[in-house]
C-alpha cells in the first residue's frame, strides 16, 4: 500500500510533545491533582464558613458581596404630576444591542413643554443583557436600573415583558436630574435646578 504524503503546513514554532506527555497517564494524574486541589480548597472554605465558592439560591438569597451598582430591573422616572419623564425620543431603543425596548410615541399638542410622550413602553427581559446602555443614552434621565431583580427569571415568557405601567409604578422615582416645568408653564423656563 502506498503511503499518502502529509500535505499539512509545517510551522517553525510547532509544539513537540516530550516523552512525559506521550506517556499520557502522568498527564491524566496531573489533571486530576489540579482539579482535586481546587475542589478540596473550596470544600475547606465551605466547612470553615469563609468566603469562597458557595452557592447562592438567587433570587431568594442575595450574595453578601453583591455589587453595589448592579444593573437590575428598569424603572421610568416620573414628573411631579405622575406622568413619565420619557419624551419618546427612542434613543434607548436605538442604542440597545439586544433590541428589547419597544416605544410607541404619542403627541399632546396642549402641552408645549413636552408634547411627546410614550403611549407604550415595553422591555423584553427574556432577551435583555442588562448592559445599561439605555440608561446612559437617555437625555432626560427618564430610565434607570435598580439593583433588585424581583420575580426574575420566570419560566413563562409572557411574564418577562414589562409594560409602561409596571415601569412607572413598581418603584416610583421622582428625583430626576433634569426637571421639567409643570404642565401649562412657559417652555423657556426649566424648573428648579
Amino acid at each position: 500500500m502506498a503511503r499518502v504524503p502529509d500535505r499539512r503546513k509545517k510551522y517553525w514554532n510547532e509544539p513537540r510533545m516530550g516523552w512525559w506527555e506521550l506517556a499520557y497517564l502522568p498527564e491524566i494524574l496531573r489533571g486530576i491533582a489540579i482539579t482535586g486541589g481546587v475542589f478540596m480548597r473550596n470544600m475547606w472554605r465551605w466547612i470553615t464558613g469563609r468566603k469562597g465558592a458557595l452557592t447562592t439560591y438567587y433570587p431568594e438569597e442575595k450574595r453578601a458581596d453583591y455589587a453595589r451598582r448592579n444593573r437590575g430591573k428598569h424603572v421610568l422616572t416620573q414628573r411631579p404630576d405622575g406622568s413619565p419623564q420619557c419624551i419618546a425620543c427612542n434613543m434607548c431603543a436605538t442604542v440597545c444591542p439586544a433590541k428589547v425596548i419597544e416605544i410607541e410615541a404619542g403627541f399632546d399638542p396642549s402641552d408645549a413643554a413636552h408634547p411627546k410622550y410614550p403611549v407604550r413602553f415595553e422591555i423584553d427581559y427574556s432577551r435583555c443583557i442588562f448592559c445599561g446602555l439605555c440608561v446612559e443614552a437617555c437625555p432626560e434621565d427618564a430610565i434607570r436600573m435598580l439593583p433588585e431583580v424581583p420575580n426574575f427569571p420566570s419560566p413563562d415568557r409572557n411574564n418577562m415583558w414589562i409594560t409602561r405601567d409596571e415601569l412607572l409604578n413598581w418603584n416610583p422615582t421622582r428625583d430626576v436630574a433634569k426637571p421639567y416645568p409643570a404642565r401649562g408653564a412657559d417652555p423657556g423656563t426649566r424648573g428648579p435646578a
